[in-house]
């Protein structure tokens, strides 16, 4: 149970708030978070190269779809840790998180062409561009 404490605005000590902080013992742990995803778009005359950074992530879990001239880039992460000391567990922890972007670009892309590659924690795609509209998932090679 938390309890509530009114502070009076002339009830301050600046002594004690200003050091009180070093006394206590340091944390330097992260909340978890989901992946983000960074993304570098060029576009030439024939076709636009994405590099979109998507770091942690094995490539079956990252999601790739197409529509016309809509992108849409899928990721989830799934980490188990578990240390171990002989035969008992002293720590277990398990990060889960989920990140999608899309982006619309200015010419249609040609599903039957485009490729994707991802190597080192980065997604690259290669999608040309072309008049018509269609669907399709990559798979990510």
């Amino acid at each position: 149970m938390s309890q509530l404490r009114v502070n009076h605005p002339f009830d301050v000590d600046l002594f004690d708030d200003a050091f009180r902080g070093f006394l206590r013992p340091w944390r330097t742990e992260v909340a978890n978070v989901a992946p983000t995803i960074k993304l570098d778009l060029t576009e030439h005359d024939a076709d636009y190269v994405v590099k979109a950074e998507i770091p942690g992530v094995r490539k079956e879990d990252i999601d790739v779809r197409i529509e016309g001239n809509l992108v849409t880039i899928s990721a989830e992460v799934k980490k188990d840790k578990e240390e171990k000391k002989g035969g008992r567990v002293l720590r277990a922890e398990r990060e889960y998180g989920y990140a999608s972007r899309s982006f619309t670009l200015a010419s249609a892309v040609d599903e039957s062409k485009a490729d994707a590659k991802y190597n080192s924690g980065v997604l690259e795609l290669m999608l040309p561009k072309k008049a018509g509209s269609a669907s399709k998932k990559l798979a990510i090679g």
